[in-house]
């Protein structure tokens, strides 16, 4: 425990970086000034523009920080081990060879990390951490995914809520008797240019952090990122609107043998 930290004190999580340098200091600051005393990094760290340098300043950081993995991780530890990376489609292979190489020294790190993690959170109870759902790190939904398909899921977890990212789009719903919230994305939010996380104490916030967007670009161009340019455009100053990507979700949803990755 950190010196200061108080027992229930607030706890902040942070989802699908997306190796968005830029963005996740952005919301470090933010932290300190709220003082935050606790920090969980919900998976999807990698890949991104800025991979390396966005785990170094996670694993520095004088807080307590817990770290779980979500499919990013995944595809990236396959690419790593020399196996070809389920449900990853070809466009992508560069992306994931090249953040590969650059996260080697943090290999072992990442392999240590758990799918879940759970903590009580003083005023909201027994807190589960997941990246998609609880049993699967890739599973998409959103807060428009009818209730009968998500009471499987949900119903056994024994948290009095579950806190999940995945696909970028904040939310605050409830599946039967949890509570479920979507943090959002640090690094590639879907609707509002910057960058969404969440806020855990006695209350529960969906936050949004601006930062300086164009700056932040020309930082992501100035990489060797395969794709730095289009995640420049697309992902921090013209990022898709949540309604094309609920959209695209629920089209998804529709055809189960689709396979995703965020």
């Amino acid at each position: 425990m950190v010196k200061g930290q108080r027992p229930g004190g607030l706890t902040a999580a942070l989802y699908d970086i997306h190796g968005n340098l830029p963005a996740l200091e952005a919301v470090l600051e933010e932290i300190r000034e709220l003082g935050v005393e606790r920090v969980i990094i919900g998976g999807d760290v990698l890949p991104g523009p800025m991979p390396a340098e966005t785990l170094k300043r996670l694993v520095e950081l004088d807080l307590p920080v817990q770290f779980l993995y979500g499919n990013g991780e995944v595809a990236v530890l396959e690419e790593m081990a020399g196996r070809v990376p389920a449900g990853v489609p070809e466009q992508y292979r560069p992306i994931l060879r090249w953040t590969a190489e650059q996260v080697a020294g943090y290999e072992e790190l990442l392999r240590g990390w758990p799918k879940t993690v759970n903590i009580e959170i003083s005023g909201v109870g027994q807190v589960l951490f997941c990246h998609a759902t609880p049993r699967n790190e890739n599973e998409p939904f959103t807060r428009l995914t009818a209730e009968e398909r998500l009471l499987p899921i949900f119903e056994t977890v024994g948290a009095a809520m579950v806190v999940c990212g995945h696909t970028h789009m904040q939310f605050d719903r409830r599946v039967g008797k949890t509570r479920v919230v979507n943090a959002g994305s640090v690094g590639m939010p879907f609707g509002e240019a910057g960058a969404d996380w969440l806020l855990l104490g006695r209350n529960v916030e969906l936050r949004h952090t601006s930062y300086d967007l164009v700056k932040a670009a020309e930082r992501i161009r100035a990489t060797a990122y395969p794709q730095a340019a289009e995640f420049a455009e697309r992902n921090v100053l013209n990022p898709p609107s949540e309604q094309q990507m609920l959209a695209l979700f629920t089209r998804a949803e529709a055809t189960p043998s689709a396979s995703h990755s965020s």
